[in-house]
C-alpha cells in the first residue's frame, strides 16, 4: 500500500487532528450553548439595568430587578421564545470561539508547552495557554457576539416603544457593516478578548488543571465523575474572573453610535469601566454576577461531559 493510499485508509480524527477537534468541541459548544442560553440573555439585561451614562443622556430608569425577576419579565411581557433571541448569532460565536480556543490551547500545551503524557503541568503554563487560547479565539468571534448582544436588547427596545434595529440576524450583520464599516463589526473587542482571556483562564485552565491533578493524585480515573467535577470547579473561577469585563463588553458593544461609528456613551473601555465604577460602585462591576455563575456552571458541565464523550466516540484521546 502506498503512502496516499495509507493516509487515506486513516480515520478522520487521524487525518486531519485539528480540523476533526474544532468540529468536536464546536458540536458540544452549540448543544452547550442552546441549553443555557437563558441565563445568558437574563445576564445580559442585568448587565444594562441603571447603567449610569444612560441616565446622565437623559433617559428613563427603568425598574430593577433581580435574576429570576427578569427572566420571568422576559417570558410574561415578551414571551418565551424570546428567552432564545440572539440564539443563532451566539451559537455562530460558539462555533468560532470555542473551535478556535480549544484547538488553539491543545497546540499551545501539547507542542510549544510541552506538556509531556501522565506528567503534572506547571500552573503557568496552563495559564499562558489558556489565556492565549481565549484571547486568540474571542476576536475571531467578536462580530458574532457584537450581533449577539444588541439582538438580545430588541426586546427591551421593543417595550420601551422604540423602533427595532434588526430584521434578524443576517440583516443585523449588514446593517452593523454599512454603518460602521469592519471596523464596527469589531467593536468592543478590547473588553471582549480582555474577558475571553479571564474566562479561559478560569475555564481552561482550571478544568485541565484540576481534572489532571484528580488523575496524577486521587483514586478517580477519566470519567463522567472527574469530568464533572473539573468542569464545576471550572465554571465557578470562569464567572469571577470575567464578570467585570463581560459588563464592560456588553455596555460598549449595546451603546449608540455615530455615523462613523464611534461610541456615544463610552470613549473607550477603560472610560466605560470608570464612569461605571463612579457611578453605580464597584459592585456594579459584578451585575448579572449569579446568572453568569448559573449559566457558566451548567455551560461548562454539558460542554464538557458533550465534548469528551464525543471525543472518546470518534477515537480522539481524552483532553
Amino acid at each position: 500500500m502506498s503512502p496516499a493510499e495509507e493516509e487515506r485508509s486513516l480515520p478522520l480524527p487521524e487525518r486531519w487532528p485539528r480540523a476533526s477537534k474544532f468540529a468536536l468541541s464546536a458540536c458540544a459548544a452549540a448543544v452547550a450553548e442552546l441549553v443555557t442560553f437563558p441565563l445568558d440573555l437574563t445576564k445580559t439585561r442585568l448587565q444594562m439595568q441603571g447603567e449610569a451614562a444612560v441616565l446622565r443622556a437623559g433617559a428613563a430608569a427603568g425598574p430593577y430587578r433581580g435574576m429570576l425577576r427578569t427572566a420571568a419579565g422576559i417570558a410574561q411581557e415578551e414571551g418565551v421564545r424570546k428567552l432564545w433571541q440572539g440564539a443563532t448569532p451566539a451559537v455562530y460565536r460558539h462555533i468560532v470561539y470555542t473551535g478556535v480556543r480549544m484547538v488553539t490551547y491543545e497546540h499551545l500545551r501539547d507542542s510549544m508547552l510541552g506538556r509531556a503524557e501522565g506528567e503534572s503541568f506547571p500552573l503557568w503554563k496552563s495559564v499562558v495557554g489558556g489565556m492565549s487560547a481565549g484571547a486568540i479565539g474571542q476576536f475571531f468571534a467578536s462580530p458574532t457576539d457584537l450581533v449577539k448582544v444588541q439582538m438580545q436588547m430588541e426586546g427591551k427596545r421593543k417595550l420601551e416603544g422604540k423602533p427595532l434595529r434588526f430584521r434578524g440576524v443576517h440583516h443585523a450583520f449588514l446593517k452593523i457593516l454599512s454603518e460602521g464599516g469592519v471596523r464596527g463589526l469589531w467593536a468592543g473587542w478590547v473588553p471582549n478578548v480582555h474577558r475571553a482571556a479571564l474566562v479561559n483562564m478560569g475555564d481552561l485552565t482550571t478544568y485541565d488543571s484540576v481534572k489532571h491533578f484528580l488523575l496524577l493524585n486521587t483514586t478517580l480515573v477519566d470519567n463522567s465523575v472527574t469530568h464533572s467535577v473539573s468542569s464545576a470547579c471550572s465554571g465557578l473561577v470562569a464567572a469571577v474572573l470575567g464578570t467585570p469585563a463581560d459588563v464592560v463588553k456588553t455596555r460598549i458593544m449595546n451603546q449608540p453610535r455615530d455615523k462613523q461609528g464611534r461610541g456615544l456613551l463610552y470613549k473607550s473601555s477603560m472610560d466605560c469601566l470608570i464612569q461605571t465604577v463612579q457611578g453605580e460602585g464597584f459592585l456594579s462591576l459584578y451585575k448579572g454576577f449569579i446568572p453568569t455563575w448559573m449559566r457558566m456552571a451548567p455551560w461548562s458541565l454539558v460542554f464538557w461531559l458533550t465534548y469528551e464523550q464525543i471525543r472518546r466516540m470518534c477515537g480522539v484521546t481524552s483532553f
